[in-house]
């Protein structure tokens, strides 16, 4: 891999998607606070710079900027929203707050073609997406304008003897409607990228990455049976063989058939050597009487570490441990706006303690998830297990409201899988980006066969995102809910109503607890 597009971080929404529409062009990108220094980003060799946007103004005291040489370097930039702004202050241009804010859809008249706009008619306007309150007042001396909406007389720009250009709008949204073409057009016509970094190319480099990693020794992994840990741990045993133990725990707390799954594909069919905890009662002793959701995610947390560093223990010399961190977890310990605020412990169950004698192992810390699937099929991963929806580290605890049971994790299991046969049944699975049941600690009045029945209700929940952080509630159409809901009260002893979840987030999260 030689190209790569350095995303300089200010702070935008948006950042984490510029980069994810870089990378579906298969180029290279990677997101760096704006505190890293020129010689750093020299250093890096940088293809080309993007600047993101953000929710500062670039003329307020102690807000994130860049050093003036960066636009020496002799690498392409292209600034988007704030960081255009920011060009256009570097260049000597004064940005202000504008009369007329713009927030969604504008029309974008170009001026100019150029290469930034290759392909597109002049004066044939295009729809974009803006978000900002400020611009600037003209174009910087030296500078030219490309394109301008009714509002912003500056929507694009470029310098005049330099591959340095700047939009106002947002192309990396799926509200620009030809914006992946214009950073199409900066990757290649702009910055001559090669678009090679593909899930072959990602494989062959993150198995060379861990054979110099771990020339010796041996290693272990934390496998769920989840897309990123079956995937690190598929890419790691291509690199390593038999020198990778995998760590199975049985928590009690999974979905119907995921341990003989886990067992089946890694045990049997790819011949890991596999070690499989059944830790299911302990973990059930550790929830008795705990109502609480994260008292629930601490204490199952807790319980697993020790179980797998007792698993661990018994693994002899291990020297590394393999962990699926993924590249939205490495992007956050760096954002330029800090943490988020907290609204529940995270749903992957981790925080193994700092004194463990291991290396650790990361080959998908630079991925992101859809990459990661990508690559999992690239290793003859099985498509169940790839495209599977998102399942929480606690597992059904957290799909269980109030106090976890063995009869209520039983009943849950059941309700679970009916509910997820008759998604793919109906063809459905793929369009949904996470599905599951909720045992709701409520009974409610019924009739089954002229009796009386007072019983558990259930909850689906089926959502539709891009990456979980906001999401819609699928709307099924009502034949296949009546199928759902009819399966599950003849089927499953104890249950005699099903509701369906419609609430979005915001302002609900997708998991119940």
């Amino acid at each position: 891999m030689t190209d790569r597009i350095l995303i300089i971080d200010f702070g935008s929404q948006f950042t984490q998607l510029i980069a994810r529409r870089i990378r579906e062009e298969r180029v290279y990108s990677e997101i760096h606070p704006p505190t890293k220094s020129l010689d750093w980003v020299r250093d890096w060799k940088p293809s080309g710079i993007i600047l993101s946007g953000g929710p500062a103004s670039v003329y307020d005291d102690g807000v994130p900027l860049a050093d003036p040489a960066l636009l020496a370097l002799g690498v392409p930039i292209l600034g988007i929203c704030y960081g255009m702004q920011l060009l256009g202050q570097l260049a000597g241009a004064r940005v202000i707050g504008s009369s007329h804010r713009e927030y969604g859809r504008a029309v974008l008249d170009i001026v100019e073609p150029d290469e930034l706009f290759a392909g597109f008619e002049p004066h044939v306007g295009t729809n974009v997406w803006m978000s900002h309150g400020d611009q600037l007042e003209a174009s910087p001396s030296g500078w030219r304008v490309l394109a301008r909406t009714p509002t912003s007389p500056v929507a694009a720009f470029r310098a005049d003897d330099a591959p340095l250009f700047g939009v106002q709008f947002h192309p990396e949204v799926a509200h620009t409607v030809d914006g992946e073409r214009m950073l199409s057009n900066f990757l290649f016509r702009v910055c001559d990228c090669a678009g090679d970094w593909t899930p072959g190319s990602i494989l062959e480099e993150q198995v060379d990455s861990v054979k110099r990693a771990a020339p010796e020794g041996d290693l272990i992994c934390g496998l769920s049976g989840g897309v990123d840990s079956s995937v690190a741990a598929a890419l790691v045993h291509r690199a390593v063989g038999d020198r990778l133990t995998c760590i199975f725990v049985d928590t009690g707390l999974l979905r119907k058939g995921e341990r003989e799954s886990v067992e089946a594909v890694f045990g049997d069919h790819f011949g890991f050597r596999l070690e499989v905890v059944d830790a299911s009662e302990l973990f059930l002793e550790r929830l008795v009487g705990v109502t609480d959701p994260e008292e629930k995610r601490i204490r199952i947390g807790h319980t697993f570490i020790d179980v797998f560093e007792e698993a661990a223990a018994r693994c002899g010399d291990a020297r590394f441990l393999v962990q699926g961190t993924l590249y939205p977890d490495v992007i956050e310990s760096t954002s330029v706006t800090g943490p988020s605020a907290k609204i529940k412990s995270h749903h992957n169950v981790g925080g193994l303690r700092p004194n463990l004698p291991f290396a650790l192992i990361e080959p998908l810390r630079e991925l992101f998830k859809d990459e990661v699937r990508a690559v999992g099929r690239e290793l003859g991963l099985p498509e169940a297990m790839i495209g599977r929806h998102p399942f929480p580290g606690p597992g059904l605890a957290v799909r269980v409201l109030g106090e976890v049971t063995a009869e209520r994790l039983a009943t849950l299991r059941e309700v679970d899988a009916i509910y997820l046969e008759e998604i793919r049944d109906a063809g459905l699975y793929d369009e949904i980006w996470q599905a599951f049941a909720v045992f709701l600690p409520i009974r409610s009045v019924g009739v089954m066969g002229d009796g009386r029945t007072y019983d558990n209700v259930v909850a689906l929940r089926a959502v539709t995102s891009r990456d979980g952080m906001t999401a819609d509630w699928y709307p099924f159409p009502p034949e296949v809910l009546a199928v759902m809901s009819n399966r599950i009260i003849n089927e499953v002893p104890g249950v005699n109503r099903v509701a369906y979840d419609i609430s979005s987030k915001p302002p609900a999260t997708i998991e119940w607890e």
